[in-house]
């Protein structure tokens, strides 16, 4: 965007935050969305995003291009430990949609509720991104549905056979008296701090 006049990158912002990532209207509609006065100015800015790689042609449609949403990823990585210079080398932008992989059919967010999970650093109030699936490896996290009522906790086996491990030693593992089935496997929380 280093080649947009700040005009362009003006309107540019307002297309994606307007449109999203979904397809672009017609450029009479988007004249009279932004109060443009002509479509052939629309077509102009349209025409220069597309130079720049800001917009994408997919079939008949525009879009704005995915990669420009997301935050930016940086360079340097930073260290829990001990205090880290950072140096502004941005390496492209990242979006947790696409980290998380939420944004596909088969992925759900819920809420979290409760401390069973504490241990493994899943707290109350926490997002869990879950990828459906009915089935889990030993020590998945999963969202499994026992005797008709859902549960986050890890998967595990032993002799008697499998059961769910909350991560909290002031809980007791769950056994089924009838049923254990496994609705999807967590890939990630998210936490807003």
């Amino acid at each position: 965007m280093e080649n947009l006049t700040q005009k362009q990158k003006d309107f540019f912002e307002n297309l994606k935050n307007h449109y999203g990532q979904n397809a672009l209207s017609s450029y009479e509609k988007i004249k009279e969305i932004f109060g443009f006065k002509s479509k052939n100015s629309i077509k102009q800015y349209l025409e220069v995003f597309k130079k720049e790689d800001l917009i994408i042609q997919k079939e008949d449609k525009l879009y704005i291009n995915p990669n420009q949403f997301g935050a930016p990823l940086v360079l340097t990585s930073v260290k829990a430990g001990f205090a880290a210079i950072m140096d502004d080398k941005i390496e492209k932008r990242i979006s947790m949609d696409d980290v998380l992989e939420i944004n596909l059919p088969s992925s759900f967010v819920f809420r979290v509720s409760g401390d069973s999970m504490c241990e493994l650093g899943i707290l109350d109030g926490d997002y869990v991104i879950i990828k459906k699936t009915p089935e889990a490896k030993i020590n998945d996290v999963v969202l499994a549905v026992v005797d008709n009522e859902f549960t986050l906790k890890t998967y595990k086996k032993d002799d008697k056979g499998y059961y769910l491990q909350p991560q909290n030693k002031d809980y007791l593992i769950i056994r089924p008296k009838y049923s254990l089935s496994i609705f999807g496997v967590a890939i990630g929380i998210a936490r807003r701090f």
